[in-house]
């Protein structure tokens, strides 16, 4: 069945160019994109409005970032090789990849872990992140570099991580990090605008 969902993906992917240029580059572009958006969203968000949105990129970082150590240790003692270095030449690879242990997928762990992350604090977006990280997911099974099964065990893995940190006691404590960052940086551009010369009105 596995073998059967990966075959499937890599084929379509394979006879269909219009879906496999976005779908690659989207691949290899992932972990910026993701990263990227994490930033942008707590340097953006000011004030009590855009709190939330920072205390929804923090946790979004330190699910991310709990769930890929957790996933490391996973991957060593499972070791479970790659499709395409486990039936080597029967997969078209459409990027260039390692071949350390694919189970379970960082990608799908830390996309899955942003997103749920992000579900817990702001769900319309956060819905949006998760349809990003189940694209992600099949896409990376697409291009040969993993079994279904590797994605879907990062999915468990990174929603698992970000509702544990949801619980009380952890959320107060990454809320009160965020707030305190927050503040710190708001107070050193808020100094940088300040000391900016004033233009003339002339």
């Amino acid at each position: 069945m596995e073998w059967s969902i990966l075959h499937t993906l890599n084929d379509f992917l394979l006879h269909h160019d219009a879906v496999e240029d976005p779908l690659v580059f989207y691949v290899n572009v992932s972990e910026l994109l993701f990263a990227a958006t994490l930033a942008v969203l707590f340097v953006a968000a000011r004030g009590l409005r855009g709190r939330d949105w920072r205390r929804a990129a923090v946790a979004a970082f330190f699910s991310a970032g709990v769930a890929l150590a957790i996933g490391g240790v996973i991957a060593r003692v499972v070791d479970r090789p790659r499709p395409f270095v486990h039936h080597p030449g029967s997969l078209h690879l459409f990027v260039s990849h390692g071949a350390a242990p694919g189970f379970p997928s960082d990608h799908a762990t830390a996309a899955f872990a942003i997103a749920m992350a992000i579900v817990l604090r702001k769900r319309g977006w956060g819905l949006f992140a998760l349809l990003a990280a189940a694209l992600l997911s099949v896409g990376r099974v697409a291009v040969g570099v993993h079994y279904p099964s590797d994605v879907v065990a990062g999915a468990v893995l990174g929603c698992a991580v970000a509702l544990v940190l949801w619980a009380p006691p952890l959320r107060r404590r990454l809320d009160a990090l965020s707030d305190y960052l927050g503040a710190r940086l708001d107070r050193v551009t808020s100094w940088g605008a300040g000391k900016l010369p004033r233009l003339s009105a002339r």
